[in-house]
Order: structure tokens, then C-alpha cells, then sequence
């Protein structure tokens, strides 16, 4: 349950990527976890919870 204000996005919105990052940062590695469970990569993938592949700004 995110307790951000306001509320992060889900993982399942168009926007998931704008949810706010925890504290699992491992930008020496490349990627963070954010609020919603989110996978964000450096280069701009993501990886849902649920095993779904995208880059941001790009629908697969």
C-alpha cells in the first residue's frame, strides 16, 4: 500500500513509471525498484510485477 501524497500510480497505469523509487536504489547496477512494484531500468525499460516488458513511453 503506497503511502506517498499524492498516491503513486498503479503498476497496471500508463504511468506507472512516475511512482515515487524505494529504498531498493541500485543505481550502480542500473536499475530501481519503485513504489508500486515497478522494475525501472536505466535505459529506460521496466519490468512489471507480473512479468510485463515495455520501454517507457512505448506500448509492447
Amino acid at each position: 500500500m503506497c503511502t506517498h501524497s499524492p498516491t503513486c500510480p498503479d503498476r497496471d497505469s500508463a504511468d506507472c513509471c512516475t511512482a515515487q523509487v524505494t529504498s531498493d536504489h541500485h543505481g550502480d547496477q542500473g536499475w530501481c525498484r519503485l513504489c508500486n512494484g515497478v522494475i525501472l531500468f536505466d535505459d529506460g525499460h521496466y519490468l512489471t510485477p507480473d512479468g510485463h516488458d515495455a520501454t517507457i513511453g512505448l506500448a509492447s
